[in-house]
């Protein structure tokens, strides 16, 4: 997959494309679905897939005092797309006020006709686009037609009933269901990051920790869970996480703090995921240290009973 920002580095493509576009935050089943579906219709057409993103969502570039919790982050987006293998080209467009202002017909004549020379199109059918999201599925079709491009409608994925969203796995992480979150996603949730240097305190406490910097201002979940940490040459790492901000020594911002198991090496810098695999509690406040203490030590054995058990046969 070749990733470009920005149309002035797109390839040309002298016979055209099969595009499709969104947010793809989280990258659920599905997106993977509407990617899948896209990636059929390129075959069919003998054309790359190229598939548009936005960075920042639209969203958190609207109503910046207001975000909304990421499911992940521009990187993750990339990994969990490219892992597919079915993406020919990921085009990461930057939303700013120029482009929010582009009118529907303005961004389907300038990106979709213009730079991708798009000969069908794959998008949902309640998609919306353009200045005061003026754009919907009625309008692509007429402007297709115009432009001589084919829209098609992705189909709604449903799991036992249940609509497949970013908003419902939300709605599960908030609750620390991380279960249902990654029955939807259709992997465990994940938080990706740099191991950077915290204040120690971890170690202090008996419990050294690797501090992943999450890039982002808020996230979907908070407590102590079982994970798993994927380190940058694949190794995989049994522990316990807290995601929060540390009220018992006054923390402020969030943080991801990782003990892993059995493991001492130095990862400073690298790059790890963090897979949520099972809740045991919600963050809260101690009188003491040592009433902190001995409940890290509560939660270091819960998860390696719950990591023994996951892997028996």
């Amino acid at each position: 997959m070749q990733l470009i920002r920005g149309l002035s580095a797109l390839p040309a493509f002298p016979k055209g494309c099969v595009a499709t576009l969104g947010n793809f935050d989280g990258v659920h089943l599905g997106h993977q679905a509407v990617l899948r579906q896209a990636a059929d219709q390129a075959r069919k057409f003998g054309l790359p897939l190229v598939v548009l993103i936005f960075e920042p969502l639209p969203r958190e570039f609207f109503a910046p005092h207001a975000p909304v919790a990421r499911l992940t982050r521009l990187r993750e987006r990339v990994a969990f797309i490219a892992e597919l293998g079915v993406v020919d080209v990921l085009l990461v467009l930057r939303f700013n006020t120029a482009f929010a202002q582009l009118t529907a017909e303005t961004f389907v004549e300038r990106v979709l006709a213009g730079a991708l020379h798009t000969r069908h199109l794959v998008i949902g059918d309640d998609f919306r686009f353009g200045q005061g999201r003026e754009g919907d599925f009625a309008l692509l079709e007429q402007l297709g037609r115009q432009f001589d491009f084919s829209v098609q409608a992705a189909a709604t994925w449903t799991l036992d009933g249940e609509r497949v969203s970013s908003t419902r796995i939300r709605s599960h992480l908030t609750e620390r269901d991380v279960a249902g979150a990654a029955r939807l996603l259709g992997r465990p949730f994940t938080l990706c990051g740099r191991v950077i240097h915290g204040d120690k305190r971890g170690r202090q406490l008996g419990f050294p920790t690797a501090n992943v910097a999450l890039h982002r201002r808020l996230s979907p979940l908070r407590g102590v869970f079982t994970v798993t940490t994927t380190l940058t040459d694949g190794t995989v790492v049994n522990g316990v996480a807290n995601v929060g901000t540390r009220p018992t020594v006054d923390g402020q911002d969030a943080r991801l703090e990782v003990h892993c198991f059995d493991f001492d090496r130095d990862i400073y810098g690298q790059m790890v995921r963090v897979a949520f695999c099972h809740p045991l509690r919600d963050e809260q406040k101690f009188s003491s240290l040592e009433a902190l203490i001995a409940q890290i030590n509560r939660d270091v054995v819960a998860a390696r009973d719950w990591h023994n058990h996951a892997a028996r046969p």
